[in-house]
């Protein structure tokens, strides 16, 4: 794993969760983020004849939501943990020097809604990846197709 050489203390950091799979969170949050307002709750027509617009539009049942729930519910609760302080962590109220009392933080709140608060959180897409960075750590080095 390469390590930006700005950050000196990211060396002494072990994530609970692999970069790989924040990464993957952070492509699936930002396929979350672009959705639209529902326009049409209940077209009745064909998809193909709308042009598949409801793909882009912020439906109850969008399989998005339900796949990046699925898989944050499937985290243990350390890298539950690890995701909520890279969240906070890239939302530029820590350094990478913090990260030993942001993690403890994050354990203390920890809750059965994790993905619930990081998909409520606005720019979480960018807070994580931006966490991640500031660890050492970048998605750029990754090809995510799947976990």
């Amino acid at each position: 794993m390469k390590r930006s050489p700005r950050d000196t203390t990211a060396d002494e950091v072990t994530l609970a969760i692999s970069p790989e799979k924040v990464c993957f969170i952070v492509i699936k949050a930002r396929e979350f983020d672009a959705k639209d307002e529902v326009t049409e709750p209940d077209p009745g027509s064909n998809p193909a004849d709308d042009k598949d617009v409801a793909v882009l539009e912020d439906h109850r049942d969008d399989p998005t939501v339900e796949e990046i729930t699925s898989l944050i519910g499937s985290l243990s609760v350390d890298e539950q943990i690890d995701l909520v302080a890279l969240m906070w962590l890239g939302r530029a109220d820590y350094s990478a020097s913090d990260w030993p009392s942001v993690r403890e933080e994050a354990a203390r709140a920890h809750n059965a809604r994790t993905a619930e608060y990081l998909l409520g959180t606005p720019l979480v897409a960018d807070f994580l990846e931006e966490g991640l960075s500031k660890l050492g750590y970048s998605c750029e080095e990754f090809e995510i197709d799947r976990l």
